[in-house]
């Protein structure tokens, strides 16, 4: 069977960030987006502005402002999501990200850098998948989550 890269195709996964806070985090995942073929949602407000001098220095020259969407607020993210599988990635999540079968169109959801997301949004979602780490550690760096996320549904869907 042959591989399928993501240019042949316009579905694409999606990247959604909860009301992201640090500029070089969100930086670094719209250049993984940009690169990977993704498309990356913004659930605001943000803790930034895109003009800050710390975002464009990560951001660079890979900003595709066309594979970047903003919503005003979680409630129009979740109405505008109604028909499509949101899947929400939290330390507190039971399931490993590798034990989740992914569609190619799948919206992956990521929290704040500094509180995740609010308990109500975990009843909105799909599914819930965690990134096993070694005992008593917090969390990976949101970029780096993305990213290896990101690249499991590329794998999985045919994508990479």
């Amino acid at each position: 069977m042959a591989r399928m890269t993501h240019e042949e195709s316009n579905i694409r996964p999606k990247i959604a960030l909860y009301e992201p806070d640090i500029p070089q985090n969100t930086a670094s995942i719209v250049r993984t987006c940009s690169c990977l073929g993704a498309y990356l949602e913004i659930i605001q407000p943000c803790g930034f502005l895109f003009s800050d001098k710390r975002f464009k220095r990560v951001v660079m020259d890979y900003m595709d402002e066309d594979k970047i969407k903003f919503y005003k607020s979680y409630k129009e993210f979740f109405d505008l999501k109604k028909n499509e599988r949101v899947i929400l990635v939290t330390t507190k999540a039971i399931k490993s990200y590798t034990d989740f079968n992914y569609r190619a169109n799948d919206t992956i959801l990521f929290g704040r850098e500094s509180a995740g997301v609010p308990k109500h949004i975990h009843k909105l979602v799909n599914e819930r998948l965690k990134i096993p780490m070694v005992k008593n550690k917090r969390s990976l760096n949101l970029s780096t989550s993305v990213a290896i996320v990101l690249s499991e549904n590329l794998r999985q869907t045919n994508r990479i």
